[in-house]
């Protein structure tokens, strides 16, 4: 009843007992033995061991020596080097290496081998196996994404497989060193106890558990008091007046700026709609339907600058505009020569033996550079995007277009496929008529400085990085008069004077980049300065709305100037809160949410499904936006609720290892998730844990097509790691999904 449910809420979650596993590892069991001594802890001991193996095995590139063996797979590699490490034996494991060197060369056999002779129960084998994967979490996430990232290229990847027979062997070592019959009395019961587990074990312990029980009853009743407020949002009266300080003007607009879907986009939306009443803005992911490798000068190869779910479909390289091949030329050998240098004298300050006199004899030499550092004039080290060219070269760069071979592969796009990605972008942001006489592609990224997880800041939709390239790319085709033409027998009319600039939003300053500007035509050229104006502003604008959160050294001072310096301090660990607070996720014509104040919350996608023929679009909103963002979303929740276990834990006391990942401290896994500092100010959360609601504008049975058609978006939907919404024709949030294609009309 509602005095025990305010009971429960009373009792301090840290106090309870999680109860224990549905099976457990023979290293726990030796754990509850030793009482939790964390001396004795033979988890913590075998998980820092993995975790330095597997950070000189997957290193990419931070370490100065290269582990030996690698291209022969992690279980080989990793029983060849157990041939020489004694720290197990060290430890009082005897016989460690010897055990390894006699277990069978194949992993999956192994694995068998282990199950057998330790005796896990046929009921209890897959639960178990999944728990000795737990133990090392975040290497196991992370080489899960490695062999998920092989699959999407159709390449077999058995790495994790391999893992997991590392983590038996060590749990068989443990195993094997405990003849006492209070080990083997405890693991007999434990073994007992899961070979009983009925299949509904999970149901049962939920039934069985009240604090569970209640905790997800406050949960469900959390995230109902958000969605009755953001309801009400919603359900404004469209033909009330908005809330912009000039009146919207009939005709054509001056401006539409699309800019990506992130939900710190939805702030500069709302600012420049206030700056400039007669424009539009849009919502696209921030790729602009360009799924490129984007190839660096000076590099083979690239990053993916696209949504995970997909693989490049095109590689993009590199230029500097106005330059000859010569010219190129040139620039690519002084950065190649100046990396080499670079890296010789990295390597020179960091070996066993230069590094002491290194010390002593340049130290000083260094104190411009740390004051520089401290004051925030200089970076702590090279902005690894410019690195090695010369400073009137850097803003020359950009994508080429022109189709080329480039070490053996093909590089840009050719006609047929630039009109093909022309026409997919104009549609999937249901822009195909009414243009304005400037169209913004807005991408974002950050700037931020000593910051190992700069990425999460970047865009997810491109992929970790920018949206530069993408942005760029997309709008140098569709100023190609070749393109309009080809456009045109599509349906999609754009007029002479309309102009595409492809631009940058930087999420941490608020400022918008514009590229390309000596293109613009010369009629264009007023119109041009007047846009840089309204960006000037409503960049202001936004800086003022985030700075509430940023807690200013001086609030009430020049806000501009702190949040630039934010961006460049080297030990500043909340230059911006990203995706902090996201929540929901709006798929519907602007004028649904225009004047609305979402709060930087909400995950806004253009989307008209009258101009959706086919339903292709709401196909692609649903399997990769909404599910991108559902990751986003739950990555966020996660780090919340349980950052020990989901989160980064204290970024003041992170290590990077191997340039993919953090410690926290100097051992352990590797860490997961977002840091304490992206989600906590230090006296409360700035993210609220909700699972994220999304609202889609389109037919019910549309969009029941597409969740039956595809089992990632009905297992999201239907075991409700989201809810979802649907908006009707007028505008009113009119039902909501349960289960199984079924939704239920709101009153």
């Amino acid at each position: 009843d509602a005095a025990q449910a305010r009971a429960a809420l009373a009792r301090d979650p840290a106090s309870q007992n999680d109860g224990p596993a549905v099976v457990a590892t023979i290293a726990e069991v030796l754990d509850r033995l030793s009482a939790g001594d964390r001396q004795a802890s033979r988890t913590a001991f075998m998980v820092d061991e993995i975790s330095r193996w597997c950070a000189g095995y997957f290193d990419e590139g931070q370490a100065s020596w290269q582990m030996p063996g690698r291209d022969a797979g992690p279980w080989a590699a990793w029983r060849e080097t157990m041939r020489h490490d004694r720290n197990a034996e060290a430890m009082g494991i005897k016989g460690f290496r010897q055990l390894v060197a006699s277990l069978p060369e194949d992993p999956v056999a192994a694995i068998s081998e282990i199950v057998a002779a330790i005796g896990i129960p046929e009921r209890a084998m897959i639960d178990y196996l999944h728990r000795a994967l737990f133990d090392i979490g975040g290497w196991a996430a992370y080489v899960r994404y490695l062999v998920w990232d092989n699959n999407l290229y159709g390449r077999e990847d058995s790495r994790l497989i391999e893992l997991l027979a590392i983590r038996m062997a060590w749990g068989f070592a443990l195993f094997q060193q405990r003849s006492d019959a209070a080990f083997r009395d405890a693991w007999a019961q434990e073994m007992a106890r899961a070979a009983t587990l009925s299949p509904d074990h999970d149901s049962e312990a939920l039934a069985s558990d009240p604090d569970l029980a209640v905790a997800l009853l406050f949960q469900e009743a959390y995230e109902m008091a958000w969605q009755q407020q953001l309801l009400s949002r919603l359900a404004r009266n469209e033909a009330a007046p908005q809330p912009f300080a000039l009146p919207r003007q009939a005709g054509r607009k001056p401006l539409q700026a699309a800019f990506c879907i992130d939900v710190r986009s939805e702030v500069y939306r709302r600012a420049l709609e206030q700056v400039v009443p007669a424009g539009e803005t849009l919502g696209f992911a921030g790729f602009f339907g360009y799924p490129i490798e984007y190839v660096p000068i000076g590099r083979e190869t690239g990053g993916a600058q696209c949504p995970v779910l997909l693989t490049p479909a095109f590689t993009i390289t590199e230029m500097v505009n106005g330059a000859s091949a010569e010219e190129e030329t040139e620039v690519l050998g002084l950065r190649l020569l100046r990396r080499r240098a670079a890296k010789a004298w990295k390597s020179f300050k960091q070996s066993a033996v230069s590094s002491f006199t290194y010390v002593e004899a340049m130290g000083l030499a260094f104190a411009p550079k740390l004051v520089g550092d401290a004051l925030g004039l200089t970076r702590t080290v090279s902005d690894p995007n410019t690195d090695g060219l010369p400073a009137d070269v850097i803003g020359r760069l950009g994508p080429r277009l022109e189709p080329q071979v480039v070490g053996g592969r093909m590089t840009g796009l050719n006609a047929a496929q630039r009109l093909a990605q022309a026409e997919a972008v104009l549609r999937g942001m249901s822009l195909t008529t009414d243009f304005a006489r400037f169209v913004l592609l807005a991408g974002h990224g950050s700037t931020t400085a000593n910051n190992p997880h700069a990425s999460g800041l970047d865009c997810g939709a491109c992929g970790g990085h920018t949206g530069e390239a993408n942005a760029r790319l997309a709008a140098d085709i569709l100023n190609d008069p070749a393109m309009r033409i080809g456009l045109r027998s599509k349906g999609i009319a754009i007029p002479d004077d309309t102009w595409f600039l492809g631009a940058l939003h930087d999420t941490t300053t608020d400022e918008i980049t514009l590229f390309d500007t000596n293109r613009v035509p010369p009629a264009l050229r007023d119109e041009l300065a007047e846009l840089q104006g309204w960006l000037s502003r409503a960049s202001a604008l936004t800086r003022r709305e985030r700075a509430r959160f940023l807690d200013l050294d001086a609030p009430e001072g020049d806000v501009d100037t702190q949040v630039l310096r934010r961006s460049r301090d080297w030990a500043q660990v909340r230059p911006e809160w990203g995706l902090a607070g996201n929540g929901a996720f709006i798929a519907a014509p602007r004028h649904r949410t225009l004047g609305v104040d979402l709060g930087g919350r909400s995950f806004l996608h253009s989307y008209d499904w009258r101009q959706d023929e086919g339903f292709g679009v709401l196909k692609l909103i649903m399997t990769a936006p909404m599910v991108v963002a559902s990751w986003i979303n739950l990555q966020y929740y996660g780090s919340v609720v349980n950052n020990r276990v989901w989160g980064a834990g204290n970024k003041v006391l992170h290590n990077v290892v191997g340039t993919l990942g953090v410690l926290e401290g100097n051992g352990g896994d590797l860490k997961t998730g977002l840091a304490w500092q992206s989600v906590h100010d230090g006296e409360k959360f700035l993210h609220e844990p909700l699972r994220l609601n999304v609202f889609i504008e389109a037919p019910l049975a549309a969009m029941t097509d597409v969740i039956m058609a595809s089992q990632t978006v009905r297992e999201l939907v239907d075991n409700q790691w989201l809810h979802l919404w649907a908006i009707d024709d007028a505008g009113r949030v009119s039902h909501r999904y349960t289960q199984d294609g079924e939704w239920i009309a709101l009153s």
